[in-house]
């Protein structure tokens, strides 16, 4: 039943469904009839309206409400979540009246629910349940009592979202107000839920123990207890307080459980946190009824005051509180010595156990509400009072959290000034526990926080200060019970433990740093305690970044030190109103302290002494220390010297003390650090009288030979505070500071540029801030120094970096370079108005030359010149800043750089680096300009115009590019000349720096798009747009220049790359700017000067894709481009390929017109036939043009111009002395005649023919005649058209159609290849010989490359007996070997060696001609087979020798080339390149050599693969294999067959090697090399399995996984297909073949013997062993059914040959063997696996007989001379 897959009942559509069924009935009879809803457990009463009158409730509800009621009470949570909130939406949207319905319902389904594991169940119910609230509102008062302890305790939920939705929902039923009343309401029914919940509930009762987990189950259980215990704590708050009366009734039944005061012990820390909170209500609400229960009580609450759970505390603590307050005999019921008070102990020795933030505030509450019979004995008591906090304060816990120790030390103070105050009967006893509190508790906390770094910056010592004054409040108030003594007491008692620890601190020659800071901090904040900043509970965190300057590093080592910030008179101020009792013991306490210190410092040279004393004087500067200082000093070290230096006037202490011991310390230079001597100097001069008498002091220490870093100090501090910027101001801005920071600044430029220690090159630094830091900071507009000695700090820093630049040295310059960028870039960034400074600007300039240059050039690092960029760009912007706020227009900056930026790029001398330094140099000025000149845009607008050349610049730069460009476009015809325009100079100048052409117009191009890209263009100025677009047109010109050149160098290749990856485009122009101008100018100046313009037009209208109706104009009217300029000519050419056939037909109409009427003296010139046959040419080229009546009337023209002037025909003469226009002339005629050949339909006449051929030959003889003279540029293309002509014509011939045929003149086929045919290659062979034989070197004839690929292509069409007749001189090698013919050998002894010609036209012109000799050469080895017959030894026999000497000279090349790169791993040969030739020649003479094996017999060919095993060549051509193929050969070409799934790759694709075709040159060696590897797999598949076999195992794996993959596939489909479609038939055998199991079977049956064979290739045929199994057989014994199986196989696996072949070898061996040739009973068969002989050596003893070939083997193997079988002497 109920299966998903059965057939289900005729006409039953859908699949049963129960909820379905319910809405059906539900919609006919408007209610489900008693339905009863099926609960999920014992106590699930989900939606069960089954009572009485049930139908008539039910129908009260809506039915989809019932749906959603239904599914509610469902067990699994997703549906009770869609569900619950499907209830929601439905109670938002639907009538009240509806909603209604579910009241009665909704009480059980949410009491329930609201209970639920799940806590977004319980979220989503309290949201459905306030929807339900707002839509009945009142309706919902009946059913209040119901929920109400549920809701109450859903608001009191553990998770709070669903609690906080439980109380919106609460409060959106009731206002404030009336919530009391509600609850007050429903009290009883809340009671009863609760005392339920807290006493009768188990987890097995609230769950289902058979289908809820226990953990689940508990889980749920301890949650709702913790919120039942809650919901009682809200409902006692939230009553009426005329309610609590009969609730106290009610509660009693509670308390009086044992089982509820368990819950203070309860495992879970919510439930007894929830308790505590409980308690504290009840003490709170309920204090009678607390009081009544006061046994339970306090024991529940006091006895666990130890509880350390972080959850439970905070309610713990509220609770012990609550409870010693409420209950007064709360002690009695505990015992507080030995259950409460030791564990309470126990928990401040822990420090709180992590929570101290938590107990230690209720500290103080809870002592003073201890009563005092506990407490005695008093001095005890507090003493293990305070030690336990002491203790718990090393604890490393406490110690860690700030927040910890902060709340310990806090409480702790807050206990002693309690425990201090208390009032204690004896006088003795009083004072016992003020001293013990003092000497036992109040230093040691001092002394422990002293000693402990991260408790310094605690509030301790600020809670000293503040009790230290209210003990001194108390101290001065005279009272009659003697309380002010007691407090003098006190404090004397405290001031003397604390110099006694001070000194204990001090007083040690190895005293800690880290004691004394924090010591000397304490001292600032006792006497100042208002002044120091308070440390708040929450740190406040301050953020400062790195570039704020380390002038602002006044925090030393932690040390609070903001007391320095207040002003030093408000210091002096409020010490005056601290009282004498504080002033005098913590004066005597520094003084003592000083003295000790000095003592120190004096006599052990103690630094951390020093320091301490430094920051003693900094908070405690007055004459009574200075002058301690000063008597301490004097008995160690008062010389007389030092007496003379104190001079008279200085009667101050302070100054006596500065120059006596400070100057000493300053001048010690071992001293690191000096920034508290400093330090110690500043309070010096505070102490003084007058700014004169400070400027004294620093003007001597400034003559004193001091440390650098001193005065930087000095400044640093000044800058940092304006109270010490005022003490040393007049010092600052006088002669003797400026003088010497001049003369600093000169010193440190030099320093630079000499070789210097690394040890002062560290101590410069220093220097170099303190010159950043005079020339940056300012302080009310003024610079800290004179303006004067600025200017001249400035000069001495430009000179320097001019220096710098011209230094060849890299290292030495670099720190100097640095630190002058530092200062730079501060003083260009801070200072304003500074740029417009002469000698600021000259800085500038210098900086941004050598950020414009080659690190090369200038020896920086890249940090350096990242410094020098930054430094510059912050320059540029304050200048233009300025410039603006003095609105003026320009600076000497802007010119001097523009001058200097025009100069380097028009002087070419740029590679490609620096060049792409500057651009990004004069980009970020650009930029910079751009960005402060947004508004007016002049400044950008005249940078620019200073940069570009003027016209006549232009000119030159254009005439400065080399005219080699020329030569392709010439030889392509699309463009034509009759002038000698480059003589023979067709050489690339220079080739390692940038003509400056390009360097112009790619820099002034990126200018143009930056401008462009700001958007700074306004419109509407035309002159502006002009500029752009002669900009662009320069920049589009460089480009095609380096298209047309033919083999542009690397560096241009790499220039190119650069523009591309800055984005200096056309491309981008063209997104940026409307280019119809543009197109305008360049063509306007390609009609004015034709050449290169005319093509950079062609080049522009391809990329638009638009002719302009101007450009139209110019051939609309016979006398729009008459008469014909160059100019006109060469943009007519270009403009042709992009006109329409109407247009072309109009220009063609034009120069057949114009031809006709040409004189003969006008033929050669360019207004006259040269030019018109040049336009007809270019409009021909393309397409052909709906007027061929016109054109064999043409060659009637050219016809009659022979006749009237032969002299203009260049037949069979020599050229030197030939006119260019003349060359030009013959050039187009031979040109125009293949297009008539193409596109005439029109039948041609016999002596329209007769003039074709001969002209052809003429031209030819010419060609031949002159090949000297192929350096002329014209001649050379004279040459290649020539050639062209004649392959024109042989192609048509060729493959000239029947019907073609038909309408041809009789003879003229017979007279094309009897004699017009033999006369070309009779001409061209002998040229080709000659001319490959002069040219040696590649370089040489580079040029001659065009000739030759014309050459070439002419030859291809060559036949095999015009080869085979050749008129070669003869040709011959000394010790050759060779069965050849002599005119045979002397051919290939030609022809070979030229497949190492460097050029390619040449080496595929060969290979196609000596591919169709190949078949013909094996036949002459044929008379030699019978020699090798029977010998002994294994012979071999060479393919023919010419080959095989050329690839061994390719061998020994190419391994050079090749070792070096692992087997496997792909090279990438670069096209054209020495090494592409040098490749190409190595796989096409293989593939020569191949083609020849194949042509052979199968014993011929096993004497060449002997000859190939012994020289190793096919091993090696294997491994160049494996380098040359790519690792995946997938094909990207034009695919000849159909399209079908499979991929193409190079070895199912054919490869087409045309002389021409320069298509996808750089797969054409991949492609070759892996069509090589196919014909060797195919051709000689035992050879490569024996090679295979041999490899190391990666090499294995690699050809193994590349054959597999790519090739095995194709040879097996091959090697199936050619058995399938074999003509081969065998008497008695036949073969069929299965190509989708790759499996062949053949059958042999000979009278009653019957045989199948089933052959089975591998998947890597045919690397692996091909497999043969045994069909049936009969009338075959087993032992020799096992011999020809093995035979077969071994025949299949060992020769070099296809299945056929090895099938036909078997089929003769057992033809043999059934007439009766015994087998050889070495290799077990007939015929020889190999040489295919017979045995024919027979042993005279027993008469058997073997193979000579075997016997051999035999021989040499076993070192014996016996028969194999009788072991007798072999004769």
């Amino acid at each position: 039943m109920g299966g998903k897959n059965k057939q289900r009942t005729k006409g039953n559509l859908r699949p049963s469904s129960s909820g379905r069924a319910a809405e059906l009935l539900a919609k006919e009879r408007g209610t489900v009839p008693g339905f009863i809803g099926f609960g999920t457990s014992q106590s699930d009463l989900g939606y069960v309206p089954a009572v009485q009158g049930a139908e008539e409730i039910d129908s009260l509800v809506d039915a989809d409400f019932r749906m959603v009621l239904r599914k509610l009470s469902k067990r699994d949570i997703i549906t009770k979540l869609k569900a619950m909130q499907e209830f929601g939406t439905m109670c938002k949207e639907r009538e009240a009246e509806v909603v209604k319905g579910v009241l009665p319902y909704w009480p059980r389904i949410y009491c329930k629910i609201s209970l639920d594991h799940d806590r977004r169940v319980r979220e989503a119910t309290q949201q459905s349940f306030e929807q339900l609230i707002l839509k009945v509102k009142k309706h919902l008062a009946p059913y209040l009592k119901s929920i109400m302890g549920y809701w109450l305790i859903a608001q009191c939920d553990t998770y709070s979202p669903a609690a906080s939705a439980a109380k919106v929902a609460f409060e959106k039923a009731f206002p404030s107000s009336k919530q009391p009343e509600a609850l007050a309401f429903c009290k009883d029914e809340i009671l009863n839920v609760l005392q339920d919940h807290l006493l009768k509930e188990t987890p097995d009762t609230l769950s289902d123990p058979q289908t809820v987990p226990e953990e689940e189950r508990e889980a749920k259980f301890f949650r709702i207890l913790t919120c039942s215990l809650l919901a009682l704590k809200k409902l006692l708050s939230m009553l009426p307080k005329k309610e609590m009366q009969s609730l106290e009734e009610k509660l009693m039944s509670l308390l009086s459980q044992n089982k509820f005061w368990k819950y203070g012990k309860h495992s879970t820390p919510q439930v007894r946190s929830a308790f505590f909170e409980l308690a504290s209500a009840f003490c709170q609400y309920l204090p009678e009824l607390v009081k009544g229960e006061a046994p339970r009580v306090c024991p529940a609450v006091l006895l666990s005051i130890d509880d350390s759970d972080a959850v439970v505390c905070p309610a713990l603590w509220e609770a012990v509180l609550y409870v010693i307050a409420t209950v007064e005999d709360c002690w009695s019921h505990v015992n507080a010595k030995k259950g409460v008070l030791p564990k309470l102990w126990t928990v401040l020795r822990e420090g709180g156990r992590g929570l101290a933030t938590v107990i230690y505030p209720n500290l103080l509450p809870f002592i003073s509400k201890v009563p005092p019979g506990i407490t005695e004995p008093k001095l005890e008591y507090f003493r293990t009072f305070f030690s336990s906090i002491i203790q718990g304060l090393s604890s490393e816990r406490a110690i860690a959290s700030p927040s910890e120790s902060s709340a310990i030390i806090t409480a702790f103070m807050e206990c002693l000034r309690f425990a201090i105050l208390q009032k204690v009967n004896e006088e003795d006893d009083q004072r016992q526990i003020h001293q013990m509190l003092i000497n036992d508790q109040l230093v040691p906390i001092i002394d422990a926080v002293l000693q402990e770094p991260r408790l310094q910056n605690g509030p301790l010592f600020y809670q000293i200060a503040e009790t230290l004054s209210s003990w001194e409040a108390k101290a001065e108030v005279s009272s009659d019970d003697g309380t002010e003594e007691v407090f003098q007491k006190l404090l004397t008692n405290f001031w003397d433990r604390l110099l006694k620890l001070c000194v204990l601190h001090v007083d040690k020659l190895d005293a800690d740093e880290k004691p004394l800071f924090a010591l000397s901090g304490m001292l600032e904040v006792l006497q100042n305690p208002k002044t120091a900043t308070k440390p708040n509970n929450r740190k406040s965190v301050k953020i400062k970044f790195k570039d704020e300057g380390e002038s602002e590093r006044n925090t030393e080592n932690g040390k609070l030190t903001e007391v320095r910030k207040n002003s030093d008179s408000e210091i002096q101020a409020d010490l005056q109103h601290s009282s004498l009792l504080r002033k005098e013991p913590l004066e005597n306490l520094v003084c003592n302290l000083s003295e000790l210190s000095i003592v120190y410092v004096n006599e052990q040279k103690s630094e951390q002494h020093l320091k301490f004393l430094s920051a003693l004087l900094s908070s405690f500067s007055s004459d009574r220390v200075f002058q301690v200082l000063l008597e301490q000093g004097n008995d160690t070290s008062s010389t007389a010297e030092a007496q003379k230096e104190t001079k008279v006037h200085h009667e101050n202490p302070s100054v006596q003390f500065l120059y006596m011991n400070v100057i000493t310390w300053l001048k010690e230079d071992w001293r690191k650090d000096t920034q508290f001597l400093v330090d110690i100097l500043y309070s010096v001069l505070n102490r003084c009288s007058s700014n004169d008498e400070r400027k004294v002091i620093l003007d001597d220490l400034t003559k004193m030979d001091l440390k650098w870093i001193i005065f930087l100090q000095i400044i640093q501090k000044a800058c940092s505070s304006t109270t010490k910027l005022s003490l040393v101001s007049d010092w600052l801005k006088g002669s003797t500071l400026g003088e010497r920071l001049v003369m600093l600044a000169d010193d440190l430029c030099h320093l630079g540029l000499k070789p210097v220690p690394a040890s002062t090159q560290s101590a410069s630094t220093e220097r170099w801030t303190v010159l950043s830091l005079v020339l940056s900071q300012r302080f009310k507009n003024e610079s800290l120094i004179g303006e004067t000695y600025v200017e001249k700090i400035i000069d001495k820093l430009q000179a320097a970096l001019s220096k710098a630049r011209d230094l060849s040295e890299a290292g030495n310059t670099e720190p100097s370079v640095s630190f002058i960028c530092d200062v730079a870039s501060s003083f260009f960034s801070s200072v304003k108005g500074c740029l417009l400074m002469p000698s600021s600007e000259d800085l500038l300039l210098t900086i941004f030359q050598l950020c414009a240059q080659r690190q090369d050039a200038t020896h920086l690092t890249d940090l350096l010149v990242c410094k020098l960029k930054h430094t510059w760009m912050s320059g540029v912007k304050s200048l233009v800043h300025q410039l603006r706020s003095m609105q003026k227009q320009s600076s000497t900056f802007l010119l001097k750089s523009a001058l200097w930026i025009k100069n380097q790029i028009q002087s070419s001398t740029l590679d490609v680096k620096s060049f792409q330094v500057l651009i990004s140099a004069v980009s970020d000025l650009l930029s910079a300009l751009l960005e402060a000149d947004r508004q007016s845009g002049c400044l950008v607008g005249s940078y620019v115009e200073h940069v570009t050349p003027n016209r006549t610049e232009w000119v030159k730069l254009r005439e400065s590019l080399s005219a080699e460009w020329m030569h392709k476009p010439l030889l392509e015809g699309r463009l034509s000349m009759n002038c000698e325009h480059l003589g023979s100079c067709v050489k690339l100048c220079g080739t390692t720096k940038l003509p400056g052409h390009l360097c112009t117009s790619a820099l002034l191009s990126k200018m143009a798009l930056l401008v462009l890209e700001n958007g700074m263009d306004h419109g509407n100025d035309d002159a502006e747009r002009k500029k752009i677009d002669n900009i662009i047109a320069e920049l589009l010109y460089s480009l095609q220049w380096i298209e047309e050149l033919e083999n542009p160098p690397y560096l241009l290749l790499e220039y190119l790359h650069m523009l591309e990856e800055m984005h200096i485009t056309y491309e981008k122009f063209s997104t940026l700017s409307n280019t119809t101008d543009l197109q305008q100018t360049i063509f306007d100046r390609s009609e004015e000067h034709g050449r290169l313009w005319s093509l950079t037009m062609a080049k522009l209208i391809r990329a638009e894709n638009v002719v302009s109706c101007e450009m139209k104009h110019l051939f609309k009217t016979s006398e729009g481009f008459l008469p014909l300029t160059e100019g006109r000519l060469h943009t007519l050419q270009c403009l042709s390929a992009f006109l329409t056939e109407e247009e072309k037909k109009e220009l063609v109409f034009h120069c057949v017109a114009k031809l006709m009427t040409c004189a003969q003296t006008e033929l050669s010139s360019t207004d006259g036939a040269f030019g018109c046959l040049s336009i007809l040419n270019s409009c021909l080229n393309d397409s052909s043009i709906d007027c061929d009546h016109l054109l064999p009337g043409i060659l009637k023209i050219i016809m009659s111009w022979k006749n009237d002037n032969e002299d203009s025909f260049l037949f069979s003469c020599n050229l030197k002395e030939t006119s260019a226009q003349l060359l030009g002339f013959n050039i187009e005629m031979i040109r125009y005649l293949p297009l008539l050949l193409k596109y005439s339909t029109a039948p041609l006449a016999d002596n329209e023919w007769d003039f074709i051929m001969c002209s052809m030959l003429a031209w030819l003889e010419t060609t031949c005649e002159n090949h000297s003279l192929y350096h002329i540029p014209l001649v050379q293309i004279f040459a290649c058209v020539s050639c062209d002509l004649a392959s024109a014509l042989s192609a048509y011939f060729e493959s000239a159609a029947p019907e073609t045929t038909e309408n041809l003149p009789v003879n003229l086929i017979s007279e094309w290849k009897e004699f017009f045919s033999e006369g070309i290659h009779n001409l061209l062979l002998p040229l080709l010989v000659k001319v490959t034989g002069e040219t040696k070197t590649a370089a040489e004839g580079s040029f001659q490359n065009s000739v030759l690929t014309s050459l070439g292509e002419a030859l291809t069409y060559i036949s095999k007996d015009q080869l085979l007749n050749h008129k070669l001189p003869a040709k011959f090698v000394a010790g050759q070997k060779t069965n050849l013919p002599d005119k045979l050998q002397t051919l290939l002894n030609t022809l070979s060696p030229l497949l190492l010609f460097w050029a390619r036209p040449v080496q595929i012109s060969v290979y196609h001609m000596l591919y169709k000799l190949m078949p013909e050469l094996p036949k002459f080895d044929d008379e030699d087979l019978k020699s090798y017959g029977d010998e002994e030894e294994e012979s071999a026999l060479s393919p023919p020798a010419a080959l095989m000497s050329v690839l061994a000279t390719q061998e020994v090349l190419l391994e050079n080339i090749l070792e070096c790169i692992p087997v496997g791993e792909f090279a990438v040969i670069q096209p054209l390149s020495d090494e592409f030739c040098l490749v190409l020649g190595y796989l096409l003479t293989w593939k020569l050599t191949l083609t020849f094996f194949k042509a052979a017999s199968s014993q011929l060919r096993v004497l060449y693969s002997q000859y190939l095993r012994r020289t190793k060549s096919l091993n090696k051509l294997l491994y160049h294999l494996f380098r040359l193929m790519p690792e995946n050969p997938v094909f990207s070409g034009p695919t000849s067959e159909v399209p079908n799934k499979d991929t193409k790759t190079f070895f199912t694709e054919e490869l087409h090697l045309d002389v021409k075709g320069t298509g996808a040159l750089s797969s054409q060696i991949p492609h070759l090399a892996c069509t090589v590897y196919h014909i060797t797999l195919k051709d000689l598949p035992a050879m490569v399995r024996l090679w295979w076999n041999s490899c190391e195992k990666r090499v294995f794996n690699v050809v193994d996984k590349f054959t597999s993959k790519y090739v095995s596939s194709v040879l097996s489909s091959q090697e199936i297909s050619s058995v399938q479609t074999s003509t081969q038939l065998f008497n008695g055998m036949t073969v069929k073949a299965r190509s989708a199991a790759r499996e062949v079977i053949a059958t042999y049956s000979v009278d009653d013997i019957f045989i199948e064979l089933i052959i089975q290739l591998p998947t890597n045929y045919p690397l692996g062993s091909i497999t043969v199994e045994s069909g049936k057989r009969v009338g075959v014994a087993v032992q020799q059914w096992r011999n020809w199986m093995l035979q077969l196989s071994t025949y299949l696996t060992h020769q070099n040959g296809s299945i056929m072949e090895g099938l036909s070898l078997w089929k003769n061996n057992v033809d043999k063997r059934f007439e009766g040739v015994e087998d050889c009973m070495i290799c077990f068969s007939v015929i020889h696996g190999s040489n295919y002989s017979l045995p024919k050596k027979a042993c005279r003893t027993c008469k058997k007989k073997f193979h000579s070939a075997c016997l051999y083997k035999w021989f040499t193997s076993s070192n014996k001379s016996t028969c194999p079988l009788c072991r007798e002497t072999f004769f």
